[in-house]
C-alpha cells in the first residue's frame, strides 16, 4: 500500500493506493468514523463492492443509498435524495458518509456532505481510474445543471481516499480509457518526466499491468495532492488542472450530458488546447503532436464531435468557473509538461479552434 498526504495543515488527509484495501477490515473501519454511516454507490458499483464494505461496519447503524449511473444521474434532485435518506433516518453531526462509486457519486456525495447540518465528515472510495486520479482528491464537489457543468457545488474536502485499485478489474474499457485521460493531464500540465513515462508505458497501464498502473495512479495522485496543497481553492495555479476542460465541458454541455465519459470530453479538449496553443505560436507542432498521438493510443478521442456548432460550444464555456470579468480563460501549453492560465488571446483563435480548422503556427 502506498500513502500520499494532501498536505493542508489540521485538514491533512491521506490517500491510500493499493490492492485488496477493501478486503483490509481494520484498515476500513480505522478511516471510517461515527456511529451513523450512509454508503452512497450507484446502481453498478453497488452489487460488487458495497456488501464488503458494510460486512466490516457491522456494529454501527449503517444505511446505503443506491443512485441510478451516470453523469445524467448528477443533479439536484439525486442530491436531495441522500439529504432526504440522512434526514429520515436522523443522521447527527457526527454520521459520516461514504462516496463508494465514480467521480458521480464522488462528487454527489461530497456535495451533500458539505451542505448536511453545515458540514459532516465523508470518505472517499473511488472506484473508477478517473476517480482514483483525479475527482476524488482535492475536495471539489458539484452537481450539474442544465445550464452548467459543477457549477452549483462546495469545497468540502474528504476525511480520507481509498483507492483499491482491484476494482479497477471490473471496470469496462471505455470508463478505463476516459482514467487515462486525466493521467495524460498531469503529464501535460507540469510533469514533463511522467509524460516521458506514459509515452513509454501507456498500453501496459492501459491492459492493467499492477506495477504500471500503481505507479500511474500514485505519481497522478502525488502531482495533484501538491497542487491542491499549493491552492486549494482555485485562486491560482490550481486552475491548471483544468487544462482540457474548459473546452471539455463545453462539449458535454453541447452533448448532453452523459453522452460522452467526462475523460472522453477532457481528451478531445486537451487537444483543442494544444492545437490553439500550436495557432498562437506559444507550442511546437511536433510538441501538440506528441500530446495527440499519446491520447489516441489511449482510445480517445482527439476531436470534437462533428455536428456541434461552434456557437453551441462557445456558448457553454462562457459559464466556465475560471472566466473574469466576461472573458473565457483557458489553459494553453507552451510544451508537454509546460501549461498556463490565460485569457489573452484573440477570438478568432478560439473560434477557428472550435471550428476544428487546422492551426497553422503562429497564426
Amino acid at each position: 500500500m502506498k500513502e500520499v498526504v494532501v498536505d493542508l495543515g489540521s485538514r491533512s488527509y491521506p490517500i491510500l493506493i493499493g490492492n485488496g484495501l477493501l478486503a483490509d477490515g481494520e484498515l476500513v473501519r480505522r478511516l471510517i468514523p461515527g456511529r451513523q454511516v450512509m454508503v452512497v454507490t450507484n446502481d453498478t458499483v453497488g452489487p460488487l463492492y458495497s456488501r464488503q464494505l458494510i460486512a466490516h461496519l457491522d456494529a454501527r447503524d449503517v444505511r446505503e443509498i443506491r443512485l441510478p449511473d451516470g453523469e445524467a444521474y448528477k443533479t439536484l434532485a439525486s442530491f436531495e435524495v441522500i439529504l432526504s435518506a440522512l434526514l429520515e433516518a436522523r443522521f447527527e453531526r457526527g454520521c459520516c458518509l461514504v462516496a463508494l462509486g465514480g467521480g458521480v457519486v464522488g462528487d454527489l456525495t461530497g456535495f451533500a456532505a458539505a451542505c448536511y447540518q453545515r458540514g459532516v465528515e465523508f470518505v472517499q472510495v473511488p472506484t473508477t481510474l478517473l476517480a482514483q486520479v483525479d475527482s476524488s482528491v482535492g475536495g471539489k464537489t458539484a452537481v450539474n445543471h442544465p445550464l452548467g457543468k459543477n457549477m452549483i457545488g462546495a469545497f468540502h474536502q474528504p476525511r480520507a481516499v481509498l483507492a483499491d485499485l482491484d476494482t479497477l478489474k471490473t471496470l469496462p474499457p471505455r470508463e478505463l480509457a476516459a482514467g487515462l485521460a486525466e493521467i495524460i493531464k498531469y503529464g501535460l500540465i507540469d510533469d514533463r518526466e511522467f509524460f516521458v513515462w506514459l509515452e513509454r508505458n501507456l498500453e501496459r497501464v492501459a491492459a492493467g499491468e499492477s506495477d504500471a498502473t500503481a505507479w500511474a495512479v500514485e505519481r497522478s495522485c502525488r502531482d495533484k495532492a501538491r497542487i491542491v496543497a499549493l491552492d486549494e481553492r482555485e485562486g491560482g495555479v490550481r486552475a491548471l488542472l483544468n487544462l482540457g476542460h474548459t473546452f471539455g465541458h463545453g462539449i458535454e454541455h453541447a452533448l448532453g450530458y452523459g453522452e460522452w465519459l467526462h475523460g472522453e470530453a477532457v481528451a478531445a479538449g486537451m487537444c483543442m488546447a494544444a492545437r490553439m496553443s500550436v495557432r498562437l505560436g506559444l507550442m511546437q507542432e511536433a510538441e501538440a503532436k506528441r500530446a495527440e498521438t499519446l491520447i489516441a493510443r489511449a482510445g480517445l478521442p482527439t476531436s470534437a464531435p462533428e455536428g456541434i456548432a461552434p456557437a453551441a460550444l462557445l456558448s457553454a464555456m462562457q459559464l466556465d468557473k475560471k472566466n473574469r470579468e466576461g472573458r473565457i480563460r483557458l489553459v494553453l501549453m507552451h510544451g508537454c509538461g509546460e501549461s498556463f492560465l490565460t485569457d489573452d488571446y484573440p477570438t478568432e483563435a478560439l473560434m477557428e479552434t472550435l471550428s476544428g480548422t487546422h492551426p497553422v503556427a503562429g497564426a
